[in-house]
């Protein structure tokens, strides 16, 4: 006899007919990514954001090599270069308004710095000196978030908290593809969902997840489809396509603000580079991969778009490569000094008040510095009355050797 064969079981009747509470079709994705750049959409384009756009994607990819250059010089711990993927990092930072906040992950130093971060002191969490190098308020940009989508629900957070005190604030919150098979990103989307938070989720496809395909994440037919299941937009477009991304991401943080809710993009793009400087790509991906993707790269894309219509001459060409020049020099030359680090600073910025066990260890810290300057100055005024004394013994009668 079953549980429900016994006598006086639980007998639910039959559910009414489930009806969906929210049409789904206007949720779903386009087919294919939406494109500007080479259609007849260009026409529209704003030729003065294009040239905008166009100026930072160069910029942004001689940082790319910079601070990829740095690494090698023992300059910077590590770099994770967004090279190739520029559109979606500059598009990212002028969609936003001054009061709007950026949330970056790792990745995502070339949008930090075109949202106003100073380019060195974006570099400093990755060089190993801070817990992050610039005030977040300052620009209202994040500290960048190494762990994988953790900064996914502090933006929702945030936004959300935002509208309950009546601020006309909209997040936007950056992601890998890798990140969007974490938990966070799901507590992230519903929430965000749920409760209309002006959000937009941006997702940069750039086919991996360190080493591991997007086949081999995700069974969705792309990312941006995982925006319905939550009940929010999903929008797929191209992610070299700087003109669209723009556009895409312009209408979301637009929907945002009206209290329309939250929208998930999803931008196909592709990391030229390794992972990291410390990854070997080609144990998981060809050459001629690679070269393919080349061909489609942002900078050409937008400059051949810019040429044929007039709009940008040899001269607008060599002004934004001299100006990319520049910029390098420069952080070059501030990351080839030595920084004064204070130990202390470990303790800064950590709790408003910092808890019992935090000042423990500063006082602990503190105590051993203090005991091993005092061993060095000992140990410098020996040397120097060794010094002292030797010269005296060796000298022979008469001061002459």
């Amino acid at each position: 006899m079953t549980v429900m064969e016994q006598r006086g079981a639980y007998r639910p009747t039959p559910p009414p007919a489930w009806q969906p509470r929210t049409d789904p079709a206007p949720l779903l994705p386009d087919v294919e990514p939406y494109r500007v750049l080479g259609t007849k959409a260009a026409e529209q384009a704003d030729p003065e954001l294009l040239r905008t756009l166009y100026a930072r994607l160069v910029s942004g990819r001689r940082y790319n090599a910079q601070a990829t250059a740095l690494t090698k010089q023992g300059r910077l711990a590590v770099y994770p270069s967004s090279t190739g993927q520029e559109a979606c990092e500059v598009a990212a930072a002028l969609a936003l308004e001054e009061r709007d906040w950026l949330f970056p992950s790792y990745r995502d130093t070339l949008a930090v710095v075109a949202r106003g971060v100073d380019p060195v002191e974006a570099l400093t969490l990755l060089r190993g000196d801070w817990h992050t190098g610039y005030d977040p308020y300052e620009h209202r940009v994040a500290p960048l978030s190494t762990p994988l989508a953790t900064q996914l629900p502090h933006a929702v957070g945030l936004a959300h908290a935002a509208r309950l005190k009546g601020d006309d604030v909209v997040a936007l919150a950056m992601v890998g593809d890798g990140g969007t098979s974490e938990g966070d990103f799901h507590e992230a989307l519903n929430f965000a969902a749920v409760w209309r938070a002006p959000v937009v989720f941006f997702v940069q496809n750039n086919g991996f997840a360190i080493s591991v395909p997007l086949a081999k994440q995700t069974a969705a037919p792309s990312l941006a489809h995982k925006a319905v299941g939550y009940g929010m937009p999903g929008r797929l477009v191209d992610g070299n396509d700087a003109a669209a991304v723009h556009e895409v991401l312009s209408d979301a943080v637009r929907h945002a603000r009206a209290g329309g809710g939250p929208t998930l993009v999803e931008a196909v793009t592709y990391r030229v580079e390794a992972h990291t400087n410390a990854d070997d790509a080609t144990r998981y991906r060809g050459d001629s991969e690679v070269a393919a993707w080349r061909r489609h790269d942002p900078i050409e894309l937008l400059e051949r778009e810019l040429t044929e219509r007039g709009l940008l001459d040899g001269e607008a060409v060599r002004a934004a490569r001299e100006d990319a020049e520049t910029m390098a020099a420069d952080l070059r030359a501030r990351m080839n000094q030595d920084p004064r680090l204070d130990p202390m600073d470990l303790f800064a910025h950590v709790y408003a008040e910092p808890t019992p066990q935090l000042r423990e260890q500063r006082d602990l810290l503190r105590a051993e510095l203090a005991a091993e300057a005092e061993a060095e100055a000992e140990a410098d005024a020996g040397t120097e009355s060794g010094a002292g004394a030797g010269s005296v013994a060796e000298a022979p009668e008469g001061g002459h050797r």
